[in-house]
């Protein structure tokens, strides 16, 4: 139910209210008691990850798996549209929106960080450390939080708005996801419920997101004019970009959106240049065909190892997938919401194929290369360089890039690198925080591709203030807190997620019972 009038006008009062007032009470006992709100939030952290582990591993391959099956089915020639609708953006700005979108500011945060953790303290999946299979497999390992599953999860959510949005004429909502299972009553209170969980998982996935690139905002600025890594400085760096981001979401999806995401791509073709052109080019390009082939051959055991839980263990940091695979699959999840809703605003006019292996396929191959040029670097530099770059990371994990920057030891050319650093993490920033910004405000509008203004900026002033109470209250272990607030976001729309899926294949029956008909018809 929208409103017509007054200060609610243009969205669903209810699914407002109920968000934003869960998000203010939130913000509320945070500020007010942050000691008690830390162990609080720590402690779910624990519950999750010792008793659902298992559900988030499962699910994401699962996810996988059904993607792969329908893309090779018939139903994958469907065209997500029209008959004869083509897709309104080139190959080069659909890819540069949904990979902005989907992974930009969080894979910059941890595509040096992750695998030198790996490398360093060593996984499941590989013994030793420090040497070079420790390397081999901190890629691999790398490659699969940030590949073919991660984007599978989103696929999902997109897939789902596409097909009852383009093909059954529905609003681009996510209450509208379930309509082939539901009908009409997904415009009632269960519509509310979708609705407020799709928009809890997306301001906390943002905001975990925005609080990890304000981190390494702030330590570009220290490393290049040595501003002070502190609480103050985020806090300021969050308050200007979320204004600049308020100002691209105003602009609309085809004006600041789209030239913000074309500048993502471009800044990172320029980086990913200067890695393979300055750095070790032999060990990177060695390493792209090694890590990849031996991630597809691993890809099944990654999936189905579930960590036990030790008898000794007290918290989630006591196990391996608490600090890692638990976090990501969780992280992707709360971002599903913002990430399909926005993919699917961009990918009308594509075939169902096309639409699953460019969304999964195409993006991880993009997530691949970076995490070789940026990870392989640090790892090489750690492996016959100067190293340091593991030293960094474990003393302030924001320092991973610049750490690497200075190790390459290639002079100005490092330095501008390092600018250009800096200034990528701001700009997917920005584009992280419009393109969320912009979805909320669709889902709380019931699929309204151009809400109200107003509900714009409300929508991105929450997801600023979020982030900002969530560094607050994490202190020194703020990175734990962010990554908590997006496993805990994930758990209850991982259950949408679920009837998602069957809505797809009960959406797509109905398409392939109507085209039936429609050829028996032709027929007669």
């Amino acid at each position: 139910m929208l409103i017509r009038s007054g200060v609610f006008r243009g969205v669903n009062p209810y699914s407002s209210l109920i968000s934003a007032g869960v998000i203010l009470l939130f913000v509320f006992l945070v500020l007010a008691f942050p000691a008690s709100s830390a162990d609080w939030i720590d402690s779910a952290r624990t519950f999750v990850t010792f008793y659902f582990n298992w559900w988030y591993v499962v699910l994401s391959g699962v996810f996988l798996v059904f993607l792969i099956a329908i893309a090779v089915s018939k139903y994958g020639s469907l065209r997500l549209g029209d008959a004869d609708e083509r897709p309104k953006y080139s190959y080069f700005t659909w890819f540069a929106m949904l990979y902005a979108a989907g992974q930009g500011i969080g894979i910059i945060f941890w595509s040096i960080a992750e695998p030198m953790f790996h490398y360093a303290g060593g996984t499941p999946f590989a013994e030793g450390t420090g040497n070079q299979a420790a390397a081999d497999m901190a890629l691999q390992v790398t490659f699969f939080h940030w590949g073919l599953n991660a984007w599978a999860i989103y696929c999902i959510v997109a897939l789902a708005l596409c097909l009852v949005s383009y093909r059954l004429k529905k609003p681009l909502g996510i209450r509208y996801t379930l309509y082939p299972l539901f009908g009409d009553r997904v415009e009632g209170a269960l519509g509310v419920v979708i609705d407020v969980i799709a928009v809890f998982a997306t301001i906390f996935g943002i905001a975990t997101s925005l609080g990890l690139g304000v981190t390494q905002i702030n330590a570009g600025l220290n490393h290049i004019w040595d501003v002070p890594i502190s609480d103050a400085v985020q806090l300021v760096l969050i308050a200007v970009i979320t204004a600049v981001a308020l100002c691209s979401v105003l602009s609309g999806l085809d004006r600041g959106i789209k030239w913000l995401s074309q500048v993502n791509m471009w800044l990172t073709i320029v980086l990913l240049i200067f890695f393979f052109a300055w750095g070790p080019t032999r060990y990177l390009m060695l390493s792209l065909g090694d890590a990849t082939l031996s991630y597809a051959k691993s890809l099944f055991s990654f999936n189905v190892y579930v960590e036990s839980v030790p008898a000794e263990a007290a918290r989630w940091s006591d196990m391996w997938q608490g600090w890692w695979t638990t976090f990501y699959w969780g992280w992707w999840i709360s971002w599903a919401p913002f990430v399909g809703v926005f993919v699917a605003r961009v990918s009308r006019g594509r075939t169902v194929r096309e639409f699953i292996f460019g969304v999964v396929g195409v993006s991880s191959l993009v997530s691949f290369v970076w995490i070789v040029a940026y990870g392989g670097t640090a790892l090489w530099t750690e492996l016959f360089g100067p190293g340091g770059v593991s030293d960094a990371v474990s003393a302030n994990v924001s320092m991973a890039l610049f750490a690497t920057f200075e190790a390459m030891n290639v002079g100005l050319i490092g330095v501008i690198a390092g600018v250009l650093g800096t200034i990528l993490v701001t700009t997917y920033f920005v584009t992280s925080s419009d393109s969320g910004t912009l979805v909320v405000a669709t889902i709380l509008s019931e699929g309204n591709e151009h809400p109200m203004y107003r509900h714009r900026l409300i929508w991105g002033t929450f997801e600023g203030v979020v982030a900002a109470v969530l560094l607050i209250v994490g202190g020194s272990a703020a990175l734990s807190t962010l990554q908590t607030a997006a496993i805990i976001a994930a758990m209850p729309f991982s259950i949408i997620m679920v009837l998602m899926c069957v809505a797809i294949v009960r959406c797509l029956s109905l398409e392939h019972k109507t085209e039936a008909s429609a050829e028996l018809g032709e027929t007669n």
